[in-house]
């Protein structure tokens, strides 16, 4: 019997279509919320405590290819039927098959921990929307969804799964429907999902769970060389996008290929990732990288940051260790964006921020939800610098991104095909 009989009070309130809407799924975003909101919560700790339980302790990167077979090893056995991550989420909402297994939000999560602790490059993104999408989806065995309702409730977990861990409740409502392509009917979808955005960041917060603090320091006034500056910050961050991107799916291609048995895959990758940080006598380029982040606003980094996060992320991904690909795609932006000081006469802060959120737009084909995201990270004074090189990103970054059973919106395919005819 379906828990507080939702599935026959949902019928019941079909007689009245507005009232029954809102409500219905008022208290069903406020469930989702909640459950997605201390989830993050309790994730974002674990993390913090894996990462910092790693820097006090360097020998336990000796222990990642260890952590890479026993990941390997529990998906193999366990979650075959939940290994595809984000793209299982999109392909379920594409064309609706099967209800996606609760037991994607715990392995994913306790994988992702484990690689962090034991010095993966990775993020959290990914988690918390894998997490997200299925505690959501739990919901429609027990209101009784249609499948196209049941689209609605996977995007709203990516919605409050997103907003969640990194406190940006608007970005995270944009980006479910960027990512998401729900159809003629998506403007049903919108206020469920912007509800459980904000829900699930507030539920989140009151477990005390804060979220990073970036600053820029300068923004310079709006001229048409500035714009023009913006404009090529964008292009190098699509580029810069399409290169991980294509790294990430060629490592993964080459795993698969040449190592049969999916448990060694993260296994092997994880005996090379552990001899380059061993060799090259530094771990900034594992875990999360927060503090490089933090310090591309303020100061000078090294003019290969960019580059060895790009190649530790995509190879740890692709091996198959856990997590997401957006916080080392901040690392990646904000310290490429810290290098274009060279010849880029702007501000170092607002290099590293259009950086920051430009190689994010492109590798996620989501510029409106990183536009949005800027105003909540960085507020209105740099709104136009990081609009034009999320925008210019994005049509720069190629037609693959990260997740690769996205679906692209209408307007970059026909650019796309313009400029292919016109070449032709």
């Amino acid at each position: 019997m379906p828990f507080l009989n939702l599935k026959s009070f949902s019928q019941k309130l079909e007689r009245f279509p507005l009232g029954a809407y809102l409500l219905k799924w008022g208290i069903i975003s406020i469930l989702v919320s909640a459950l997605i909101g201390t989830g993050s919560a309790l994730f974002l700790t674990g993390l913090h405590w894996a990462t910092d339980t790693r820097e006090l302790n360097s020998w336990l990167i000796y222990l990642l290819p260890i952590a890479g077979l026993t990941i390997g090893y529990f998906y193999h056995q366990y979650g075959v039927s939940v290994v595809g991550g984000n793209n299982l989420l999109i392909d379920e909402v594409k064309k609706p098959t099967k209800r996606i297994p609760f037991r994607m939000a715990p392995m994913v999560v306790l994988g992702t921990i484990m690689t962090h602790l034991f010095g993966g490059s990775a993020g959290r993104e990914g988690t918390a929307v894998q997490m997200g999408g299925a505690i959501s989806d739990q919901f429609t065995a027990i209101v009784g969804l249609t499948d196209y309702e049941r689209k609605i409730i996977i995007a709203i977990g990516i919605s409050g799964g997103f907003a969640a861990v990194f406190g940006t409740p608007l970005a995270g409502f944009i980006f479910a429907f960027e990512v998401l392509l729900l159809g003629k009917k998506r403007f049903l979808a919108i206020i469920p999902c912007i509800v459980t955005a904000f829900l699930s960041d507030y539920f989140c917060t009151i477990w005390g769970v804060g979220h990073t603090q970036y600053t820029i320091f300068e923004v310079p006034n709006i001229t048409l060389t500035n714009t023009l500056w913006a404009t090529l910050v964008g292009i190098i961050s699509g580029i810069v996008a399409m290169t991980f991107s294509r790294s990430t799916h060629f490592f993964s291609t080459s795993f698969k290929r040449y190592i049969k048995y999916a448990p060694f895959r993260p296994f092997i990758g994880g005996i090379v990732v552990a001899l380059a940080v061993i060799l090259i006598g530094t771990t900034k380029y594992i875990g999360l990288g927060i503090p490089s982040i933090v310090a591309s606003f303020e100061e000078q980094m090294l003019p290969y940051d960019f580059i060895l996060k790009l190649i530790f992320t995509a190879f740890t991904l692709g091996a198959g260790f856990k997590g997401g690909e957006v916080t080392p795609l901040f690392f990646i932006g904000a310290t490429l964006g810290n290098v274009l000081i060279w010849f880029v006469p702007l501000p170092l802060s607002l290099l590293a921020g259009m950086g920051f959120l430009a190689v994010f737009a492109g590798a996620a084909n989501a510029p409106i939800a990183c536009i949005l995201m800027g105003y909540e990270l960085f507020g209105m004074e740099s709104s136009i610098y990081i609009s034009i090189a999320c925008i210019a990103a994005y049509y720069f970054s190629g037609m693959k991104g990260i997740y690769s059973s996205q679906s692209f919106h209408y307007g970059k395919t026909y650019l796309y095909k313009k400029l292919l005819r016109s070449d032709s």
